[in-house]
């Protein structure tokens, strides 16, 4: 009985070894997978980035058009702090768009 143990026991540590070098080489050939994973989360991020800043721009297009309209009813109306409100509507049109080429020139798109 105890030839029996001795050869299944050299045979499961056998195994085992076979077991832990096939995992390590596994591992070795995932990392290598990691660099790869990076550029191409960098390629889709980048390609994002021209919609991205279009989309600034739209938005900066929209709030320009509520602004006008908005300090030309405030003008009709006769309120006093028209000038207040169109600078705060200006400004902020403004603000989208200098972010936008600033962030634009800054990542060299």
């Amino acid at each position: 009985m105890k030839k029996w143990s001795r050869k299944f026991e050299g045979k499961t540590l056998k195994t085992g070894v076979l077991v832990v070098v096939g995992m390590i080489v596994s591992l070795s050939a995932r990392s290598q997978d990691g660099n790869a994973g990076i550029n191409e989360a960098n390629t889709q991020v980048r390609s994002y980035f021209e919609s991205g800043t279009n989309l600034m721009y739209a938005i900066g297009a929209i709030l320009g058009l509520i602004g006008a309209v908005k300090v030309y009813s405030k003008w009709n109306a006769g309120d006093q702090d028209t000038s207040k409100v169109a600078a705060a509507w200006f400004g902020s049109c403004i603000f989208l768009v200098v972010v936008a080429t600033i962030i634009k020139s800054f990542f060299g798109m």
